[in-house]
């Protein structure tokens, strides 16, 4: 079921949102349920992403950092070398 949500946005923004709805011929609705959209999966990811690293660390499934810079170190030697 869909509802209406009002809010404000700067002159340009809605200007610049119907030239874009223009030129795709869809409504500045669609417009804006497509961003919220995309807005939603990227948090939406991003949350999933902290908890499975929460999780990971609660496990104990974390890498020292010693062990982490000593990694990238022996990965930008190899880089110059090969350069």
């Amino acid at each position: 079921m869909k509802q209406a949500v009002n809010f404000r946005l700067e002159s340009e923004k809605i200007a610049a949102l119907d030239r874009l709805a223009q030129s795709l011929d869809r409504d500045r609705s669609y417009l804006l349920s497509e961003a919220v959209d995309s807005y939603l999966e990227l948090h939406e990811w991003q949350i999933e992403q902290v908890q499975e690293g929460i999780r990971e660390a609660d496990a104990g499934k974390l890498i020292d950092h010693d062990v982490v810079m000593q990694r990238m170190r022996k990965k930008m030697q190899r880089r110059r070398k090969a350069g």
